[in-house]
């Protein structure tokens, strides 16, 4: 577990994440543009890889901990922190691509699901549309938690009430705290657990992101030691976004509108977004 000593960001640091995260999420779109039977996950991790450096910043993916490319890209039984090769796409294969980068020394991660072409089948279509939905709970539960263990809880009500059983989570995976670093305090769980995390402040930033499992949640990892595969005979999905809480509200970094149309639809008013024109 994470140490519990949490960074805040001043307005202007959450301003430069701000940056950091539209690109990723400019990164992402493009992605989404070349997801189709035949690319190869190597062929998504050098168009990623060239793209945030066209940008000028650095990804943080890249040899963190030896880590060895730009992304994470699992596919089907894998969960997370699929490595990419030379394997083509086929159709109904469910991608899972999460990806961070670094700008001016503030870092941004974000995953999205997608399915190849058509669904094989509406369990699919579920599973990658909960997930989503899980995410945007937790983030909303944000809005008002006092303590960062109310974003699991809600996470965790959010799958059971639209998924009963049929979907488990990746248990000992979980969200961060994101700032100077990829991997900061505190944990943010997709579940409930016994603690209860710290105060939400403003000047927080966290990295939400639920992880779904079609059917019982065993896995194992790879002798390749990234590699997070589900053991059940199920497909997975993982969905994140970096958020800062600020005293204006809840700005969601690595969405191209803050998070606004998200937010509204469950009552909420996002802040303002420090890089808006006006």
């Amino acid at each position: 577990m994470l140490p519990e000593r949490v960074e805040l960001k001043t307005p202007e640091q959450i301003a430069v994440m701000r940056r950091s995260g539209l690109l990723l999420h400019r990164v992402h779109d493009m992605l989404a543009e070349h997801i189709r039977p035949g690319i190869t996950t190597d062929q998504l991790d050098t168009l990623a890889h060239d793209m945030i450096r066209d940008e000028g910043a650095t990804p943080n993916f890249l040899g963190y901990q030896g880590y060895p490319a730009t992304l994470c890209i699992s596919v089907n039984e894998v969960i997370v922190h699929g490595i990419p090769d030379d394997r083509p796409l086929q159709e109904g294969d469910i991608v899972s691509i999460d990806g961070g980068l670094i700008v001016e020394g503030w870092h941004s991660d974000a995953a999205r699901t997608h399915i190849v072409g058509a669904p094989r089948s509406s369990a699919d279509e579920d599973l990658v549309r909960i997930t989503g939905e899980a995410l945007w709970a937790g983030i909303a539960a944000l809005a008002t938690a006092e303590r960062v263990g109310q974003i699991g809880a809600a996470i965790e009500d959010h799958v059971t009430d639209a998924a009963g059983e049929t979907l488990s989570h990746l248990e000992g995976f979980g969200g961060h705290g994101i700032g100077s670093a990829m991997h900061q305090a505190p944990d943010v769980m997709n579940y409930r657990t016994r603690s209860r995390g710290p105060k939400i402040r403003p000047g927080m930033c966290l990295a939400i992101e639920p992880m779904l499992i079609q059917g019982p949640g065993s896995w194992v990892l790879e002798d390749d030691d990234w590699t997070v595969r589900a053991t059940g005979g199920g497909r997975a999905a993982h969905v994140e976004h970096s958020v800062a809480v600020t005293e204006q509200g809840l700005l969601v970094l690595t969405e191209g509108d803050g998070g606004a149309a998200e937010l509204a639809a469950r009552g909420i008013t996002a802040a303002p977004d420090p890089l808006a024109a006006g």
